[in-house]
């Protein structure tokens, strides 16, 4: 699959000719145009649960009291260990996780340093003995002007916090206030070697709700989920239990579960992950950040690495931000409503948008197949004349120039037919319209679906408004119109 990603224009290792850098990838075209629609679905879906939720885009470089205040300074930090005898350099976590399958994150530089000798674990490049763990500062530092230290970003959600009173005050002053910002955010791995999953550079999708507290046990729109089950796997519990949101109030906050609930509906019914490959793992004392009152990451199953991995997190973060970046600014970040003055909690919905790409390609991935949610797909359509002659050529540009005014398409006249649906099916394309001698007939064409390899003659005209329905899933390929009778199987194409 990975070989097709990199051959077809998903994505690649950025700088490539020059050998590239562990931890930077291009986007192709094929893959920034599905990137854009996985970021547009979160948008259009986040962005409605409620009215006063928005969308900022700040900028990407912070001054470093930003930091202070945020606690990233003295605790953005990852534990490292050394070959004594190459210097390659390792997540001493990772390595550990690697061997036993369970997590190592919440372990101290002493107890790490520990387990790799009793593990025995040696240096991944060279087999030599690795030194003591210590801990290294991930963030990017870089110098603003001739003086000023600076950092990249290392989480988008720092900058909602930063302009958090601008917005309250810009949006008259209500709670709760979501804001959003899908964007990018640097960290600087020690040794990223987990391809796309792990990226010194990527796009983070985060929403930051802030509320009032006191509020925490209402929700006006809890009847919507009341009866809805949630795949959980509590951190006291080995196996995942499906669980109504109701009967999780005497566990959680009815603020904290509703946007639980709504995660695991965008998993499942946005974007149609298999529900036996999701899950929300509950974190832990000793894995979740001390900041964090109530911590559950969201996870997929990773047939690469044959595990569940976390693709995003529902943190509830308390007064933490806001508090601390109070004290060091020196700016007053209570609000007063209705005369009750106070500092917002907040309510954090964290997203690794490269993360998820990935895995719903992996998950999508079957026989050189990439079976794609129509609706994330990068084209929605293929435009192929049967043959490249006789004005079917020409009949199936005009059709392509006026489909491509409404959906992503592809034109392709090139090779056999077999070959170009083989094409298509290997990027994900759902459709292929052939324009064949019936169309210059009668003005119909075949519409075949890439998971049935099934077509269906259609007219033209009425071709705009099925193809809406197809994409947006809201009618089944079958019943569209009659099945047209196709060739067997031939020189190992699907036709």
């Amino acid at each position: 699959m990975e070989e097709i990603l990199t051959k077809r224009g998903f994505l690649f290792k950025s700088s490539e000719i020059y050998g590239g850098i562990a931890g930077f990838y291009d986007y192709g075209h094929l893959g920034t145009l599905m990137k854009r629609k996985l970021e547009d679905l979160w948008r259009n879906y986040f962005l409605n649960l409620n009215e006063n939720f928005y969308e900022i885009e700040p900028s990407e470089i912070m001054p470093e009291r930003v930091f202070i205040a945020s606690g990233h300074i003295k605790n953005f930090v990852d534990p490292i260990v050394i070959c004594k005898k190459c210097g390659s350099e390792f997540r001493a976590d990772h390595l550990i996780e690697k061997k036993t399958k369970e997590s190592a994150e919440h372990l101290t530089e002493e107890q790490l340093t520990k387990k790799i000798k009793e593990l025995n674990i040696k240096c991944l490049e060279c087999g030599g003995e690795l030194g003591k763990v210590k801990y290294l500062n991930l963030m990017f530092p870089l110098t603003i002007g001739s003086n000023e230290k600076g950092y990249l970003r290392p989480e988008t959600a720092q900058s909602c916090y930063v302009s958090f009173k601008r917005m309250f005050n810009a949006t008259r002053e209500r709670l709760p206030l979501g804001l959003t910002i899908i964007g990018k955010a640097f960290r600087n791995e020690i040794s990223p070697r987990q391809g796309t999953y792990r990226m010194r550079e990527f796009t983070q999708a985060e929403l930051q709700i802030f509320f009032d507290p006191d509020q925490i046990n209402e929700c006006e729109n809890f009847e919507d989920v009341e009866n809805y089950k949630l795949k959980i796997k509590f951190s006291n519990n080995k196996n995942v239990e499906e669980i109504s949101c109701k009967k999780l109030l005497d566990k959680l906050p009815k603020f904290y579960i509703y946007y639980l609930a709504k995660v695991q509906q965008f998993f499942l019914n946005v974007l149609k992950v298999n529900s036996e490959k999701f899950r929300l793992r509950e974190l832990g004392e000793e894995e979740k950040a001390f900041y964090n009152k109530y911590h559950f990451d969201v996870e997929i199953f990773s047939k690469k690495f044959d595990t569940f991995k976390e693709v995003g997190g529902v943190h509830y973060r308390t007064d933490h931000d806001l508090k601390g970046h109070e004290k060091i600014s020196g700016e007053n970040l209570h609000v007063n409503i209705e005369g009750k003055k106070f500092i917002p909690h907040v309510l954090e919905l964290s997203f690794g948008v490269d993360r998820i790409f990935y895995f719903l390609l992996e998950l999508s991935y079957s026989n050189k197949i990439l079976k794609l949610n129509p609706k994330i797909a990068p084209f929605a359509l293929g435009i192929f004349p049967l043959v490249n002659k006789d004005n079917l050529d020409k009949k199936g540009f005009e059709l392509y120039k006026e489909l491509k005014k409404k959906f992503d398409c592809f034109f392709d006249s090139k090779g056999s037919i077999g070959k170009r649906y083989a094409r298509a099916d290997e990027v994900g394309i759902p459709y292929c319209i052939t324009i064949d001698y019936d169309s210059l007939k009668d003005n119909t064409v075949t519409i075949r679906d890439r998971d049935s390899t099934e077509q269906v003659r259609i007219k033209i005209s009425e071709l705009e408004q099925i193809l809406k329905k197809l994409i947006n899933m809201e009618i089944d390929f079958k019943n569209i119109g009659k099945t047209v009778l196709t060739r067997k199987k031939k020189e190992g194409y699907r036709l």
